[in-house]
């Protein structure tokens, strides 16, 4: 209750005051029914596109073994570490108008010749559906390695096929891992305003940034703010909706489970070449173009490289990402550990709750703070506190971290959720039943059971607090900048080569936590191909 209530003030905050300023507020942009409805067909559109992406990959290099399946096996999370506004500019400077890809076409066939639109709804579907599948594939990957292998032998045992046991039984068992990847990729999805606008595509996030930073409305931004959490309310009844009524508990024991299958011939390389197609698009040919905007801006500039701030910004974008993860990985191991052992209806919907934030432009969830925190100082000036909390949290680094907090809790609390809910509830009140306390049952059985939860919910924080721009353009003490920060103030000056170094200093930062579960992945995968071998004997 009390994390629910930290989260939901700075969103309670924003609708009270968008409800209550109702009268007062300028009028609301005219397209807003069509900002509706390209928002829907955005997020189904791009869950669509991430849930066969996420999941066809996922299956692919567990399911079978072909020439580098063990590295694309982890190289295939990297994406994550572009942001989807860089990877749709690099897309656009390759195929729009004034591209190459566009030029050799009208050089082959004329320029008469015609060319879909790149910058349209299915432009940012495809862009945002290759940066975002990510979320996907490591859960999907996650369920398929560790948590279906008895059921996967009984389905083998009782006739089944390798594609009749996919559909029939490891989909569906897996079905909370996939529920709560699709749930974070709409969020992202739902929350993103820079992508979307370089493909001339206006959503509801869009309009809320719009108004605020055209006119300077605050309660006209937050009053669309009030339709996005309805879209994200919809998002996460959607999540548990894709989980229904069935229960997902994997009991004690382990099988042979999905032993890879080898490909040979050209069917093994088709599958490397699909790997390769992914991870070129989604992570290698964006950071190539950044070496040769990079590079060549150090050609031209020889003081481009010694430039001091490039250490100063990278500590504080990597402070500011460490210290977030393990906030809110331990906040969703409470929170996760609190309904499973009281999980009753308000406990489920407290649990919910903390989860909104992520759904919610990071401009919203910072001027949620400061209407919070001016509320709070009304409060303690009341009860005789002279000044309230002054500018002790919006002031500063401390107020970032409670948006971050508030902003990026929910993946944390997604993956660690859809953990613990593979632990079967027996050995949890066996564990009480010998007498364990409740903090020891969290040590002792939850955790441990629930470790590959943990370490995606750390990484998928991390890349997402490293990537995050409102929220500390908003919140920023004087004199504390982020890399990000640093791309977007010579970004929206047209500065592209310039802003390719700290670009590349975000992208080698979110790299970072990928590294956190590469020796998990490896231990994992190497149980899984030793397996066959002593079966085969």
């Amino acid at each position: 209750m009390v994390i629910a209530a930290a989260v939901g003030a700075p969103i309670l905050a924003v609708v009270v005051d968008g409800i209550g300023n109702v009268g007062h507020a300028a009028a609301l942009p005219r397209t807003l029914p069509e900002m509706v409805m390209t928002t829907a067909v955005l997020l189904l559109g791009v869950a669509a596109g991430s849930l066969s992406l996420g999941v066809g990959l996922a299956w692919l290099v567990t399911a079978y073994r072909f020439p580098l399946r063990r590295i694309f096996s982890w190289l295939l999370v990297l994406p994550l570490a572009i942001p989807a506004y860089v990877l749709g500019f690099i897309f656009l400077s390759v195929f729009d108008v004034a591209g190459p890809v566009q030029e050799l076409l009208r050089a082959v066939f004329g320029a008469d010749v015609w060319v879909p639109e790149v910058r349209s709804l299915p432009g940012v579907v495809l862009v945002m559906s290759l940066s975002l599948y990510p979320y996907v594939f490591l859960l999907a990957r996650a369920a398929l390695l560790e948590h279906t292998a008895g059921a996967y032998d009984a389905s083998r045992v009782l006739g089944a096929g390798r594609g009749r046991a996919l559909q029939r039984v490891l989909l569906p068992l897996a079905r909370p891992w996939l529920a709560a990847g699709t749930a974070l990729v709409m969020m992202e999805t739902l929350t993103d305003f820079a992508t979307v606008q370089y493909f001339n595509v206006q959503t509801v996030s869009v309009g809320v940034y719009l108004v605020w930073k055209g006119t300077f409305n605050f309660h006209a931004a937050t009053q669309l703010a009030i339709l996005v959490l309805l879209f994200a309310v919809a998002v996460l009844a959607g999540e548990r909706a894709l989980r229904g009524r069935a229960r997902f508990h994997v009991h004690a024991g382990r099988g042979l489970g999905l032993a890879p299958k080898v490909l040979h011939g050209a069917r093994a390389w088709a599958a490397t070449g699909t790997c390769i197609a992914a991870l070129s698009v989604g992570f290698v040919i964006p950071v190539f173009q950044l070496l040769l905007w990079a590079g060549g801006e150090a050609f031209r500039n020889s003081g481009f490289l010694a430039d001091p701030r490039f250490g100063q910004y990278l500590v504080n974008t990597l402070l500011v990402a460490s210290i977030t993860a393990a906030a809110c990985v331990l906040l969703a191991i409470i929170v996760g550990h609190g309904v499973r052992l009281g999980g009753g209806r308000f406990t489920m919907l407290c649990a919910q709750l903390t989860s909104i934030g992520y759904a919610v432009p990071g401009a919203v969830v910072g001027i949620g703070v400061l209407l919070a925190f001016a509320a709070l100082d009304d409060v303690l000036e009341g009860v005789g506190v002279p000044g309230g909390t002054g500018l002790l949290v919006t002031g500063s680094v401390l107020g970032i971290f409670y948006a971050y907090v508030v902003r990026f809790l929910a993946p944390a609390y997604q993956s660690v959720d859809a953990g613990f809910a593979r632990i079967s509830p027996t050995l949890t009140y066996s564990a009480l039943s010998l007498g364990a306390a409740p903090g020891r049952v969290l040590a002792r059985v939850h955790v441990p059971l629930a470790r590959s939860g943990i370490a995606v919910a750390l990484m998928l924080v991390a890349i997402d607090a490293v990537k995050e721009l409102p929220i500390v353009l908003l919140l920023r003490p004087f004199g504390f900048t982020t890399a990000s920060v640093w791309v977007y103030e010579l970004a929206r000056e047209n500065f592209w080569e310039k802003a390719s170094l700290p670009a590349l200093v975000i992208v080698a930062a979110a790299v970072l936590p990928v590294l956190i579960i590469i020796r998990h992945s490896r231990r994992a995968e190497a149980h899984t191909d030793h397996i066959p071998r002593k079966a085969h004997a």
